[in-house]
């Protein structure tokens, strides 16, 4: 029997691995073994070459030499979740790992780039990130291989995570089309043939629940994406803090978050409320003019935002549920609202002042060019332009969909310069492309 958790809160179940497999330093909790497998994979490396929210290269501003990237952004929300995850009784490992690897399957060009791989996998059961991530921890990334029960074949497990660590990465733990509240959601959580070990990981949860160190995740994600996103904005120069108290920036802001981040039937005097409270803070950015004091202001402020966020959750979480552990199905996390529209404002301001800009649309119009035309080379000329791994799988694979799941697999494991690289390789013209979007040589990305 493997070690346990290091605590009696995680049953043997919880700790439960796949395929069986020994301890190798005795010691370790099976959970620490989680987060050193995820730390130590490929696939969180290849975070570093991921967008996070605007693309490396295409500022033309002195911040663009460190933007955030989906590995900047997986770490310090690792942070934000370790220690909000300890403070609600959380084993700290288990929670970090499921930060670490909640992201994991998102493909190149961040968003943009998953949206056009949906489209491109419609045939063959969509594309979704989370979706994606499951796959990778649970088939893709060559860690482990067990022998199949039905073949006798060796096949991959991918890292062979316990089953409380790959609960905890799950934040939608249901099938395509299956959203317990909103049919029409494009948001799930696994693909049809990686049901088996889904079924697994979730024999003891009650229903479509996520688990309670799911969610300490799921809000550590927004909290960390929502403020420094705010951050970013303000040290690229796309933000001046004096137009938040402006009326018809204001209505602008809160229609993009009515639009996307709270309920359409949103008052939008509630949200000027939630601004309204942040901008009454003591340590709320009030303005930015670069100098190494307003830097560290400005981080201060981060930080600030970070715990205020944070406190809010364990506060109203610990007012429900009293001061004992809370781990797994035993609790809820209570964001309270007041909070969750404090963080749709951040959101929307970063939405508004960052992503919405004329240029990044320009460039995301020619990313999902390349995702498309990537997609339609590798399909007409695989196996050839597959890397071996995948070649493998292809060559293996039993019918077309399954085939073209393989292209999809291939396509969502590049990094936004890899992708860009075999696009300009496989097809005519890309080189052209390649040049324009990544250097902003013709069109400079202010």
């Amino acid at each position: 029997m493997e070690g346990s958790a290091g605590s009696d809160t995680y049953d043997d179940a919880a700790v439960e691995r796949w395929a069986p497999e020994p301890d190798k330093r005795p010691g370790r909790t099976a959970f620490q073994r989680d987060r050193a497998r995820v730390l130590h994979s490929s696939a969180l490396r290849r975070l570093a070459g991921k967008t996070q929210v605007v693309t490396p290269g295409t500022l033309g501003h002195h911040w663009d030499a460190s933007p955030r990237t989906r590995l900047t952004h997986s770490l310090e929300c690792a942070q934000v979740g370790r220690e909000l995850g300890a403070a609600l009784g959380c084993d700290p490992d288990l929670v970090e790992t499921a930060c670490l690897s909640h992201d994991l399957g998102h493909p190149p060009f961040g968003h943009n780039g998953e949206q056009a791989l949906n489209e491109v996998a419609q045939d063959c059961g969509g594309f979704e990130g989370n979706a994606q991530s499951l796959r990778l921890l649970t088939r893709i990334e060559p860690k482990r291989f067990a022998q199949s029960a039905s073949s006798g074949e060796l096949t991959s497990v991918g890292l062979n995570l316990t089953r409380s660590a790959l609960d905890a990465a799950t934040k939608y733990p249901w099938p395509r089309g299956e959203h317990p509240s909103d049919p029409d959601s494009l948001k799930f959580g696994v693909y049809e043939d990686d049901r088996p070990v889904f079924d697994w990981i979730r024999k003891t949860a009650p229903g479509r629940r996520t688990c309670f160190e799911a969610q300490v995740m799921d809000w550590s994600d927004d909290v960390a994406y929502s403020v420094h996103d705010l951050e970013d904005g303000l040290h690229a120069g796309h933000l001046d803090p004096n137009v938040l108290h402006a009326e018809p920036e204001r209505a602008d802001i809160f229609a993009v978050a009515i639009g996307r981040y709270v309920p359409e039937d949103t008052d939008p005097a509630e949200l000027s409320a939630a601004l309204d409270r942040l901008l009454d803070q003591e340590w709320w950015p009030h303005g930015y003019d670069g100098t190494a004091v307003a830097q560290a202001r400005l981080k201060d402020a981060t930080s600030q935002l970070i715990g205020h966020l944070c406190l809010a959750a364990e506060g109203a979480t610990r007012a429900r549920h009293g001061s004992g552990r809370l781990t797994r199905y035993a609790a809820e996390l209570v964001v309270p609202r007041a909070a969750r529209y404090e963080c749709a404002v951040l959101k929307a301001v970063a939405d508004r002042y960052v992503m919405q800009r004329p240029q990044q649309e320009r460039l995301r119009a020619d990313q999902r060019i390349v995702v498309a035309e990537l997609a339609q080379a590798l399909t007409s000329r695989a196996p050839d332009g597959l890397d071996p791994q995948f070649r493998a799988l292809f060559d293996t694979a039993p019918d077309d969909r399954a085939k073209k799941r393989v292209i999809v697999d291939q396509i969502a494991s590049l990094t936004d310069a890899s992708a860009r690289s075999l696009h300009a390789r496989l097809t005519v013209g890309g080189h052209h492309r390649e040049g324009d979007a990544t250097t902003g040589r013709d069109e400079k990305m202010p």
